[in-house]
């Protein structure tokens, strides 16, 4: 495993703010968010896995009825998310070893799971159908094709990786989530490879 894999949370807490800051509320995703939203019953509970600050994801779910839960491996972003949606509930986790022993309506893990290493995401997909509802939808990113590699925020190496689509598609299936959509490097959407799945 490249090193930099391990050092993803101690680079995202360093530079929390900063990230924050970058990130603003910009939302590319509102059209992906959207239909994920189309696929839930009213007033649906999220999870919302590698939450960071958030704004503006998890703000736009709120916006829109949802209950969340965040989780994220960094406790300044969840401090963050503790002080800007106090109603909502937010939890210091490895999304790894996740087990909140309740399912929900949605789950989401957008621009994080591909933080992990190809192993580790192959383990996720059990973690998402155990917390997944019936008929629940799963909304997340990946790479464009299987590799790693290795990009860089605020001069630190920051790891990403991906697994082919292929793979993608058998590991939702095996674990019981059918694919709604899928977009590789959609256009509308700063070129992020997009997957939205239900589970059957």
């Amino acid at each position: 495993m490249d090193p930099a894999a391990g050092r993803v949370v101690e680079i995202y807490q360093r530079h929390a703010v900063t990230w924050s800051r970058e990130r603003g509320d910009r939302l590319p995703e509102r059209a992906w968010l959207d239909r994920f939203l189309g696929l839930l019953p009213a007033q649906p509970s999220v999870l919302d896995i590698g939450c960071g600050p958030g704004v503006p994801i998890a703000e736009y779910l709120v916006a829109n009825g949802c209950r969340v839960a965040g989780v994220d491996a960094s406790s300044a972003m969840i401090s963050m998310c503790a002080d800007r949606f106090p109603e909502q509930h937010w939890q210091v986790a490895d999304m790894r070893q996740l087990d909140l022993n309740r399912t929900f309506d949605g789950i989401v893990s957008w621009d994080s799971f591909f933080h992990l290493p190809q192993a580790d995401q192959r383990s996720m997909f059990p973690v998402f159908t155990r917390h997944a509802a019936a008929g629940a939808a799963l909304l997340f990113t990946s790479g464009p094709a299987a590799g790693e590699q290795i990009g860089s925020y605020q001069g630190e190496p920051l790891y990403h990786a991906s697994l082919d689509g292929d793979e993608y598609r058998k590991l939702l299936r095996d674990n019981g989530f059918g694919v709604v959509a899928h977009a590789v490097e959609d256009p509308d959407c700063g070129l992020h490879t997009i997957w939205l799945a239900r589970l059957d």
